[in-house]
């Protein structure tokens, strides 16, 4: 297990065994948070955004689908329990990198872009993301289009 979250966050930690797996376990459980809150953020999380996030889950970090599926019970809850999203940012921006929280802001992009459009919620959030994540609105703009090109790309092919 600790191997793996020494995968997840792509860094080597120091400290002991207990203490390295319960960051990376909370490090892990905020950025999932955030794919969860943009997936629902408009009181739907639909099939196809699940999949998109079971995806990001197996292949960016390594998941199983049944750890995928019990950090995404994880995140839900952590989410019910919170009052905002702050909680899960900060502890984000204390771990990782301008490049690391830039693929962060790219994956919510594919998420938001699964049904090929972005409404309203999933506009305002991914704005208090750039706010939240300390990244700028070019930052938040150029990832935008990077994935809606990708995107496109995919579907021509």
């Amino acid at each position: 297990m600790f191997d793996v979250v020494k995968h997840f966050l792509h860094k080597e930690e120091k400290g002991n065994d207990a203490t390295v797996s319960k960051a990376g376990h909370d490090i892990l459980v905020a950025t999932c948070a955030l794919l969860v809150e943009i997936a629902q953020i408009d009181k739907t999380f639909t099939e196809d955004e699940m999949t998109t996030v079971l995806s990001i889950l197996k292949e960016k970090y390594g998941l199983s689908k049944e750890h995928a599926d019990a950090l995404i019970a994880e995140a839900e809850k952590q989410l019910e329990e919170s009052v905002d999203l702050w909680q899960f940012a900060r502890m984000i921006n204390e771990n990782y990198s301008n490049e690391e929280k830039m693929e962060i802001i790219e994956i919510l992009w594919r998420i938001v872009y699964v049904d090929g459009k972005m409404d309203q919620y999933e506009q305002y959030l991914m704005n208090k993301m750039k706010n939240l994540l300390r990244i700028s609105h070019d930052q938040l703009i150029d990832a935008k289009l990077k994935v809606k090109y990708s995107t496109q790309q995919q579907n021509n092919e």
